[in-house]
């Protein structure tokens, strides 16, 4: 039952269709057969009778008187004359040796099955096997009972019967496949709905579509105005949560900044070196929680980023941060669409090309590639590389390899979060050419406009 109940629509329809059509067709099959026999059995019944009637009427039984039994010609259907043909006939006097048909080919109908002048007829064994028999008596003008008998072989009824059935469920398999195609089809169309709801629904959490629309049949039109609503009142929500959030990060980020300065200007003594200590570790986690929920708002319309367009003011902008050092940002990639909001992109951007710039030789290179509806973007600097165990570390809040290296260990986090938050990943690791220095590697889905070909981009001081 459990596993019943996980079918899908499709899977539920087709069993029922498969029920339907089945135990439809098996109806029509046994009644369609029934019907046939009891057809071919009133055929069979009507042509015997008439043979019948025809025996009585060429049979010469009274000259001479109580003489030989005679026929004044055949009768019409040449089958009585054929051997063994199971068509018979056999006409018997109380006394005397009965007339038969050449197909009996010696063998005799039971006399007693013509019992009265009203013609019966009985099944009963005959010459061949079962027979249907067809029998009736006259008194002869001598006085004595003449007993006329017309029999077939029910094998012949049998034949046309089992001929019929094999025709007709060959017929009926043909339809079979015809009903179920067309079932199928029309399943197909039926659900097509469905399969459009289902995209639209994966198309409004990527970003790509803003809202449902109200081009829907009226059994799904109602859930799709029902989604409409639920996400305008959740960006509603969203937006509401953003401004007071801003709203509440402005009044702390004040008091807090006269704390610090207080703190700092008392960090000579224990308890002031405490207090600016706990002071910074609020303003490190005040940072972040804003970007938790920064991350978390940016479930809503989704615009699209281009590449490289997207990187050129972030490589610009490293460059002249790090100009005292001689870094140099450069970039390579074809252009593409990323289904990500560009102040999102560029967050994270920024995040990885600092600290790509702040432990670089003297190069940082970003390469991406398009590949089965993921764009991978690759930030490689040639430092001195993170030791693996450390990789993932980096992603704790507050975690830094190196305290004199400026920072708070938090925009790798941020980061994650808003790679994560926009159907992304992000990793680190070590440079994939054996040389030292490390890799990070940013994979975001792909707008529908992206495009092959290569560019490069290179940072402008």
């Amino acid at each position: 039952m459990q596993a019943i109940a996980r079918l899908g629509l499709r899977a539920r329809f087709t069993l029922a269709i498969l029920a339907f059509v089945a135990l439809g067709l098996l109806a029509v099959g046994l009644s369609a057969s029934a019907l046939f026999r009891s057809h071919v059995e009133k055929v069979f019944h009507a042509e015997l009778e008439e043979h019948l009637v025809e025996l009585i009427g060429l049979a010469e039984v009274d000259e001479p008187l109580r003489g030989p039994l005679g026929l004044a010609r055949p009768l019409s259907d040449p089958r009585f004359g054929a051997d063994r043909s199971g068509y018979y006939w056999q006409i018997s006097r109380d006394a005397g040796p009965p007339l038969r048909s050449p197909s009996l080919a010696g063998a005799t109908l039971d006399d007693r099955l013509a019992h009265s002048a009203g013609i019966t007829h009985v099944r009963a064994p005959g010459p061949a096997g079962p027979a249907m028999v067809y029998g009736t008596t006259r008194r002869a003008d001598a006085g004595d009972t003449i007993h006329y008998l017309v029999a077939t072989d029910t094998r012949h009824l049998e034949e046309l019967v089992a001929d019929f059935r094999r025709d007709l469920f060959v017929w009926l398999a043909a339809l079979a496949v015809a009903l179920l195609g067309g079932a199928a089809l029309a399943l197909r169309f039926a659900t097509r709905p469905l399969d459009r709801l289902g995209a639209a629904i994966a198309a409004v959490r990527a970003g790509t579509l803003r809202r449902m629309g109200d081009q829907w049949p009226i059994e799904i039109a109602p859930l799709a105005t029902d989604l409409d609503r639920l996400l305008d009142s959740r960006e509603a929500m969203v937006t509401a949560a953003r401004i007071e959030a801003g709203n509440l990060a402005h009044g702390l980020r004040t008091s807090l900044a006269v704390l610090t300065d207080e703190a700092e200007s008392l960090s000579d003594q224990p308890a002031g070196a405490t207090l600016f200590a706990e002071c910074r570790r609020i303003a490190r986690q005040l940072d972040w929680h804003l970007a938790r929920a920064r991350a978390a708002a940016g479930q809503g319309p989704v615009r699209h980023t281009r590449l490289p367009d997207a990187l050129v003011p972030l490589l610009s902008a490293m460059t002249r941060l790090h100009q005292d050092r001689g870094i140099v940002f450069a970039a390579n990639g074809p252009p593409v669409g990323l289904v990500i909001e560009p102040e999102a992109f560029a967050e994270i951007l920024s995040n990885l090309l600092d600290n790509a710039g702040k432990w670089a030789g003297g190069d940082v290179d970003v390469q991406w590639a398009s590949d089965g509806g993921t764009v991978t973007l690759l930030v490689t600097d040639d430092g001195p590389g993170i030791p693996a165990d450390a990789l993932e570390r980096l992603f704790v809040p507050g975690v830094r390899l190196d305290e004199q290296v400026p920072g708070h260990g938090l925009g790798l986090a941020i980061a994650r979060d808003l790679a994560e938050s926009a159907n992304g990943r992000l990793r680190l690791g070590r440079r994939g050419d054996g040389r030292p220095g490390t890799t990070a590697e940013l994979a975001l889905p792909a707008g529908q406009d992206t495009a092959m070909g290569g560019s490069g981009t290179r940072g402008a001081g």
